[in-house]
């Protein structure tokens, strides 16, 4: 199972996510990230705060929708509706959740603040991705109806 997470830039929220998720989850479950308008370079403090935690992130980098490997089972959007950013719609005909972040890379202040707006950000994806994994994946695969609420329940963890 192929989950994307998508965002505008694919440089933050987006590739916070992929790593993470990929770093928790089993074989057999995948996350790749990609955005509607990539700015082409990933935010250096995202990368930091993954090798922090031990996550690598060697092969990421910020790309575009077109571009990715394989076709998601699953679409994430993590674009905030709160700050009104306007999240990509991915037309593919997949099951799309929202999961809205506040985007770490646009906080302003000292870098104490900085790096606890990504900590943050990180604690949420963490709690989400968790419950992801703790559901009963392989039985719910084939059942989008089942899935759909439960992945929008998640959506909110930490918000």
């Amino acid at each position: 199972m192929n989950l994307l997470f998508l965002c505008t830039g694919n440089s933050c929220r987006s590739i916070l996510s992929e790593g993470i998720f990929n770093h928790l989850a089993p074989a057999g479950l995948r996350a790749i990230s990609a955005g509607s308008q990539p700015t082409g370079q990933l935010h250096p403090r995202a990368v930091a705060t993954l090798h922090r935690r031990g996550i690598a992130t060697e092969g990421y980098y910020s790309k575009s929708w077109d571009a990715l490997p394989v076709t998601p089972d699953i679409v994430i959007t993590v674009c905030s509706s709160a700050a009104g950013e306007t999240c990509p719609a991915y037309l593919g005909p997949v099951l799309r959740t929202h999961w809205g972040l506040d985007d770490p890379g646009h906080v302003i202040g000292t870098d104490t603040a900085i790096e606890a707006a990504f900590e943050r950000t990180c604690g949420i994806i963490l709690a989400r991705t968790q419950a992801v994994l703790a559901l009963p994946l392989e039985a719910l695969r084939h059942d989008t109806a089942a899935l759909k609420p439960e992945l929008d329940r998640i959506g909110g963890i930490g918000a």
